[in-house]
């Protein structure tokens, strides 16, 4: 119902960047320029200053900009109070979540989710911690879920569940018959760890520090999901710290064996967004939905 152009305008100025707002937007680079040139010629003034491959707001831009996001969030809230009165729960939610909830939790929870409210349309963007946290930063995404503690204090962050972390080695090595393993014996093996942003990765710099562990972890590589890490811990290149939900199925298969950590590691899962007065009632569903899905599933790996 808002003028095209300027959601279209609106986008451009939050990323400051035609590329990230056309892939926002799924639309076309040339098909956002267009939108924006078109604001600007009903305006009769340039609303981007571009220079050196880069944009920033003119005096004009930024006028604009802020009468948009008064007039989206207004939009947003007419649309909230009509749908309370007929009690439709529909629209489009854009979810970030870092790799390993994407891949062992999200599926059976927005499974759950479409099913009960089959009009509202989910999409989903994954990506390591850093990366999710700088979406909502962004607003490029209504909701995130992240897997490690977030330290920007501007965004509404509410911690989900808590996850155990394992210690995992091949079949035959020399720890698999332990039950746990003392945190300070981790540098002594070749080690296989997540890529830099990982919230996986941060949790062990955190409980390593935290142990006043002695010496470095002997990384021998970084790989980029938790499908990486296990095979190459099961070729027998390393061993790892990944989350217990992570490896059900290859405990069950015998191709993995488990360690607790002495001491025991645990990590929030969180939900975090923006504090922002208005939310689409889809979104206040979801995390309605999602918070008691937490509560029921507490005691589940994932």
């Amino acid at each position: 119902m808002a003028d095209r152009r300027l959601q279209v305008f609106h986008t451009v100025a939050r990323h400051l960047s035609f590329t990230k707002a056309a892939e926002a937007l799924h639309m076309t680079q040339p098909a956002v320029t267009f939108q924006v040139r078109q604001l600007e010629e009903y305006f009769n003034t340039r609303l981007f200053d571009r220079t050196h491959n880069r944009i920033s707001l003119t005096d004009a831009g930024t006028r604009v900009f802020s009468y948009a996001d008064s007039i989206f969030e207004l939009y947003g809230e007419m649309e909230n109070a009509v749908r309370e009165l007929t009690g439709e729960v529909s629209g489009l939610l854009i979810l970030g979540a870092s790799t390993t909830i994407a891949e062992y939790m999200l599926p059976a929870l927005l499974g759950d989710f479409k099913r009960k409210y089959p009009d509202v349309n989910v999409r989903l963007k994954v990506s390591n911690t850093e990366g999710v946290v700088q979406m909502v930063e962004n607003n490029v995404i209504d909701l995130g879920v992240v897997e490690a503690p977030v330290s920007n204090k501007n965004l509404a962050v509410e911690v989900c569940r808590n996850d155990q972390l394992v210690l995992i080695v091949p079949v035959g090595h020399e720890l698999a018959e332990r039950e746990s393993v003392p945190i300070n014996e981790l540098t002594e093996y070749p080690y296989i760890c997540r890529e830099e942003g990982s919230g996986t990765r941060e949790v062990i710099a955190e409980y390593m520090q935290e142990n006043n562990l002695k010496g470095s972890l002997n990384i021998n590589m970084e790989l980029g999901s938790p499908e990486a890490v296990k095979g190459a811990v099961e070729a027998g290149m390393g061993i790892s710290v990944v989350s217990r939900a992570t490896v059900s199925k290859e405990l069950l298969l015998g191709s993995l064996v488990a360690l607790n950590l002495d001491p025991q590691l645990e990590r929030p899962f969180s939900f975090v967004h923006q504090k922002q007065k208005f939310r689409l009632r889809a979104m206040d569903e979801l995390l309605t939905f999602a918070r008691q899905y937490c509560v029921d599933h507490a005691k589940d790996n994932i």
